[in-house]
């Protein structure tokens, strides 16, 4: 008889339990159900007693909604806080730009400052009242009143600017204005007034308004290479701040808007119209009254004369300021913040540069259509001794000589030459062959679209040939154009060149951007041998009690050697003869060997002469800030003739010095008498003696200070110190 599992006990058992297990789930929900219902019944019941209708209903709604969007909108604000809050993560931020530096030329003339004159600057309470409501009234009038951002002002601003129909008011408070200068830069981004606003935020918090106004009117720039009110004072007006008019009070507020356009010594009639504003807001804010300032209005502010004074070597200042900056940042300088610098400038050949580059745009730009030019004279290891950032410092303080990034053309052509005598493939008389090449589709041609056969390889660069220059670079990549090009990049950034030179068809040609800086550092290992070297300003630098604290000779990392000598004395001998018979021609010096490259880019937007000799490298540019195209200008007229006479200029009376792998063919340089275009002197070149004169001079100098001290007693000692990827270029 089968056995029937259904009908034994465990079966039962089994069933039993299930249906009990059924029985608690199905409880279990309806209990859990009834609570549940009891208790929203409860909730309901509850909730009654706050019900509201009508416009109290509206209000609770606009709440409820205002607190959900102000938590999601404060998310989002510290999200985009984190950049503004990274900038103040530094404990020391206040200090960092708080360097009071004063510029010696080499030769110990003082030449300019940069910072703020923290051993003696004049403190807030010592300020005339109109000076400081003269800046309230026309920079900020609700400063003490604000937290940082001004929504009253910024809508004050917006209604004025609209009734006017253009931006006659600005919406930024001074605090604002302070934030940029201390952490940000000009650039006109959404990103920057967002960081701006919470660095406002933060600064208020940190700061008492005593300390941000005080900070604001010591950091602005003012114009004429002062920074901070009390540095335009003495520069404008020969007087501190605390001695200045109710005019000159007035003209000074009136330049924090734009100190290049109203500045006094560059256009007076624009200057005292802005005066006359600052004059007018001081009525309409109620710091004075309208017959006080009528004295004001009847003998406006005018500034001092300066003469040659008022000229200083801005842009060079600039650059270096920035390096000194860089020094104390690494803790070179240690904790000194009040220093002095003699640095390499030769103030006769800055202010030749200069004049030549302004009386060549004045007398020739027009016809050419220039616009700009630039210039840096350095020495062979690194030493600047010029700097002209452009034609007018006044006008725009942009330094085309280092922070403007142009297509080179044929200046470039060196770094593909001094390739192809490193592969040991080539000489300087090695024959090459001008005729047509193409990469895929990109075949270069010549300025004049003409082919001359074959050719010692000097003598393709003297006359600068395309299609040369795209041969060697297939020769030096064994066939692989790529790996050709890639060759030249390495050998143009062991040379000194921060460009990033991306890898484009016409880089041997010169179509990657460069600055004057750059080339004047790929130059200067070709004028000292082959050693990459770091352009520098700073000789010596010195504390505020006279000590020596910073010497280049002695502190600074040294110049290396990058390449081997034998090779750049075959490429300079050829660079040579660019002068003497090829495109540089109009650059020759009279009794001085010069080595050099003539570079014209495509469309005539950029024209360059690159040049060096045993003393001296020097690099010239010209174009304009559009990019617009000149009209046929070439690196063989212009540019070559503008370092003609600076070059000319420079080496007047020093020791020749000869150039790698040259003898020296001179002896010593001529001194001649040069004149400007207009027929007036042009600037004396300082007379320079020989090393072993400077010996002899300082050891009488030595002997007669020794015996001075022995008869005299000192009561004060004085202070101790002394372009596109793929163009063809129309290279010339």
């Amino acid at each position: 008889m089968a056995f029937d599992f259904r009908k034994s006990r465990l079966f039962r058992a089994l069933r039993n339990a299930m249906l009990a297990f059924d029985s608690w789930i199905d409880s279990s929900l309806y209990n859990a159900g009834a609570g549940v219902g009891g208790l929203w019944r409860d909730f309901s019941g509850f909730m009654e007693r706050f019900h509201v209708r009508g416009a109290t209903r509206v209000a609770v709604e606009l709440a409820c909604e205002a607190l959900t969007l102000g938590v999601f909108g404060g998310l989002l604000m510290v999200a985009l806080a984190q950049p503004a809050i990274r900038l103040t993560g530094a404990s020391d931020w206040l200090k960092k730009t708080d360097l009071a530096v004063t510029f010696q030329d080499r030769y110990g003339l003082e030449v300019g400052r940069r910072g703020i004159l923290h051993d003696d600057a004049v403190t807030l309470d010592q300020y005339p009242d109109y000076v400081v409501q003269a800046v309230l009234a026309t920079e900020d009038r609700r400063f003490f009143e604000h937290w940082g951002v001004d929504p009253i002002g910024l809508a004050r601003a917006l209604t004025v600017n609209a009734r006017n129909s253009g931006v006659v008011q600005g919406g930024s408070t001074l605090t604002q204005q302070l934030a940029k200068n201390l952490f940000l830069s000009n650039e006109r981004t959404i990103t920057r007034k967002i960081n701006e606003a919470f660095l406002s935020f933060w600064l208020e918090t940190h700061l008492t308004k005593k300390q941000i106004l005080q900070l604001y009117l010591d950091r602005a720039y003012m114009g004429g290479g002062a920074f901070g009110i009390q540095a335009a004072a003495q520069f404008y007006f020969g007087r501190s701040v605390k001695d200045v008019t109710l005019a000159q009070a007035a003209m000074l507020a009136g330049l924090f808007k734009a100190p290049t356009k109203f500045a006094p010594h560059v256009n007076l009639p624009a200057a005292r119209a802005r005066a006359n504003d600052v004059l007018n807001n001081m009525v309409v804010a109620g710091y004075l009254r309208e017959n006080q300032i009528a004295e004001a209005r009847r003998n406006p502010a005018s500034p001092v004369d300066r003469g040659a004074e008022a000229t200083t070597p801005d842009w060079y200042l600039d650059w270096a300021f920035n390096e000194i900056k860089a020094l104390a940042d690494s803790g070179k300088l240690g904790a000194d913040r009040v220093i002095t610098v003699r640095t390499a400038l030769d103030s006769s050949v800055q202010k030749q540069a200069e004049a030549t580059i302004d009386t060549m745009l004045r007398q020739s730009g027009p016809s050419y259509h220039a616009s700009q030019g630039a210039a840096i004279v350095l020495e062979p290891l690194g030493a600047v001794r010029a700097m002209v950032g452009g034609r007018d410092y006044g006008v725009s303080q942009f330094n085309r000589a280092t922070d403007a990034q142009r297509q080179p053309g044929s200046s470039f052509k060196p770094y593909v030459y001094l390739t192809a005598l490193t592969t040991g493939k080539f000489t300087p008389t090695t024959t090459v062959v001008d005729g047509p090449i193409c990469d895929n589709n990109w075949c270069p041609r010549n300025y004049a679209n003409s082919y001359g056969g074959s050719m010692p390889m000097w003598q393709a660069l003297a006359h600068s040939l395309n299609t040369v220059a795209a041969r060697l670079t297939q020769a030096i990549g064994n066939g692989d154009w790529k790996r050709g090009r890639a060759s030249i990049i390495t050998t143009a950034h062991r040379l000194g060149v921060t460009a990033p030179l991306p890898d484009t068809q016409s880089l041997p040609l010169g179509a990657d951007e460069v600055s004057v800086m750059d080339q004047a550092t790929g130059y200067s290992a070709f004028a000292n041998g082959g050693k990459r070297i770091k352009p520098y300003a700073a000789l010596e630098i010195f504390n505020s009690r006279g000590d020596l604290i910073y010497s280049h000779d002695r502190d600074a990392e040294q110049p290396q050697q990058v390449v081997e000598p034998r090779f750049v004395n075959e490429l300079v001998w050829m660079m040579t003869q660019v002068v003497e018979q090829g495109t540089g021609r109009r650059a020759a010096l009279e009794g001085i060997k010069v080595a050099g490259k003539t570079g014209t880019t495509n469309a005539f937007k950029d024209a360059w002469f690159c040049g060096y000799t045993g003393n001296f490298v020097g690099v010239v540019w010209y174009g304009n800030d559009s990019g617009e195209p000149m009209v046929k200008m070439t690196g063989g007229t212009l540019p070559a003739m503008t370092w003609h006479d600076i070059m000319q200029f420079a080496h007047s009376g020093v020791d020749l010095k000869p150039l790698p792998g040259l003898s020296l063919e001179a002896e010593t340089a001529p001194v001649v008498q040069l004149t400007t275009a207009e027929g007036g002197q042009a600037p004396r070149r300082r007379e320079q003696l020989s090393k072993k004169s400077a010996e002899v001079l300082g050891s009488i100098e030595t002997l007669m200070k020794s015996t001075a001290a022995r008869r005299v007693e000192v009561d004060k000692p004085g202070p101790n110190f002394a372009g596109r990827p793929g163009a063809i270029m129309d290279l010339r």
